[in-house]
């Protein structure tokens, strides 16, 4: 199924439910071949409103296998298995949870999708009931002292006649999540649900290809000989390597690795993923666009001279073009998690290669390793020559392969704190394994058991 399938059925399945026809909500939504995390815990969350508790354990589960740190699944299953009487495996989840939330006070998933705000101290609250249930009445009791710490005026009277039913060794009312709110999708990506065409079918016009067809319009004068016979820019090269397409749909990025793109748009596909994701330029910038926003275009028309693209006769783009590479310069394409090409100066040092490599995949140059083949055991670094290297080249090409070193060490130049539950707290002087760089101000790392982002100039 695609992205805009998916998509509709998702809308669709949430609408049903806010009308509070659930079993019709429900029917929408396990027909969805591989739902995502979110529509997985709407699953469960409608298989607890029917107690279909078997049904809502197999949900969760899934939600949680696709997604690890999404809380509110944790706390989901937990009452799950708190009203299958499983108390043990309810206090597992509960635990968890508390943990996903990082030693924050709440989290609001409200930017996600989800009208709910999951509560620590609730998490807590929930935890002490399911040990009152095993007769662990001094473990109740410590939770729900630890569940003040994490209190909220609103939540305080809840917190306070739990701790009185404990004294008196009686149990409590469990704290349920509202099954009836749903994961909704993306609000961004519903509206552009139906196509919309503002500039119509690129076409070309007018041409220095005197064999295009045109009407209405002069044609073009052929270049001055004196022309441009190359790509000023590398960018334009990387262009005319990548296959023309046009945007169906607005695309609205939410995170830094996606390009915004509007309908009528004329982008260029550099890669398509096997997930329906394809990295793209466009205007110059590079990312990740939703294929099936993009429709082939076959009007693009190529000479050895130039490219030109005329949209409804008001919009000329014009690409000068020329196969061979300059005799000053290497074009070095590289396979990392997307492929990509970069322009060197022939011969150049190795410091100079991995420089250029590690601007464009956003990453330090002591974060990669490069190589000459796909298993990396043909290693390029400091050390290797570098004319065995450029001895590989052929009618000025080269093809490398990039890896991302995993699991860096850095040291906590200053403490940082933050109330944001994605956000990974740390002390000076603290170690912290970087897991990841989510862009060129933030890295993702673990420290003291916790995992999250975290500013990458507070560490070295």
């Amino acid at each position: 199924m695609s992205f805009v399938d998916t998509l509709r059925q998702w809308d669709d399945g949430v609408t049903c439910a806010d009308k509070q026809d659930f079993s019709e909500a429900l029917r929408i939504l396990l027909a969805i071949p591989e739902p995502n995390s979110k529509i997985c815990f709407n699953i469960g969350c409608l298989h607890l409103l029917n107690q279909n508790l078997d049904d809502a354990e197999k949900a969760f589960d899934c939600s949680i296998r696709k997604d690890e740190h999404l809380a509110v699944a944790f706390f989901q299953r937990g009452i799950t298995f708190y009203k299958k009487m499983r108390y043990e495996e309810s206090i597992g989840d509960f635990q968890r949870a508390f943990k996903t939330l990082r030693g924050n006070n709440l989290i609001d998933y409200k930017a996600l999708g989800l009208r709910y705000i999951l509560y620590a101290c609730e998490v807590l609250h929930n935890m002490a009931l399911a040990e009152a249930q095993l007769g662990n009445w001094e473990k109740a009791e410590q939770n729900l002292r630890k569940a003040l710490d994490y209190k909220t005026d609103a939540k305080l009277s809840v917190i306070e006649k739990a701790q009185q039913a404990v004294l008196k060794e009686k149990l409590f009312k469990l704290v349920e999540f509202p099954s009836k709110m749903m994961f909704k999708p993306n609000k961004h990506y519903v509206a552009e649900l139906e196509k919309k065409d503002y500039l119509g079918k690129a076409k070309v016009v007018a041409s220095v290809n005197p064999q295009d067809d045109f009407s209405g319009f002069a044609p073009l004068q052929p270049q001055v000989e004196d022309g441009p016979l190359s790509p000023r820019e590398p960018e334009v090269l990387r262009a005319l390597e990548g296959e023309p397409h046009t945007v169906l749909f607005e695309f609205v990025p939410e995170t830094c690795d996606e390009l915004a793109v509007k309908p009528g748009n004329m982008v260029f596909v550099l890669q398509k993923g096997a997930d329906n994701w394809a990295y793209v330029i466009f205007n110059g910038r590079t990312g990740l666009v939703p294929y099936n926003y993009l429709e082939p275009d076959g009007t693009l028309r190529q000479t050895q001279q130039s490219v030109v693209l005329i949209i409804n006769a008001s919009l000329i783009i014009r690409f000068p073009f020329k196969s061979k590479v300059p005799d000053s310069l290497y074009i070095v394409k590289v396979h990392f998690t997307f492929t990509f090409a970069v322009s060197i100066p022939r011969e150049s040092s190795y410091e100079v290669l991995i420089r250029k490599i590690s601007k464009k995949v956003k990453l330090p140059s002591d974060n990669i390793s490069l190589s000459l083949d796909s298993s990396g055991q043909r290693a390029i670094d400091a050390n290797t020559d570098m004319e065995t290297v450029w001895s590989q080249v052929r009618a000025g090409r080269i093809t490398l392969w990039c890896k991302e070193k995993k699991e860096t060490h850095k040291v906590a130049l200053h403490s940082y704190q933050s109330a944001n539950p994605e956000d990974l707290n740390f002390k000076e002087g603290d170690e912290i394994t970087v897991l990841a760089r989510i862009n060129q101000d933030w890295l993702e790392g673990r420290c003291n058991g916790s995992t999250g982002i975290f500013p990458a100039s507070f560490v070295k």
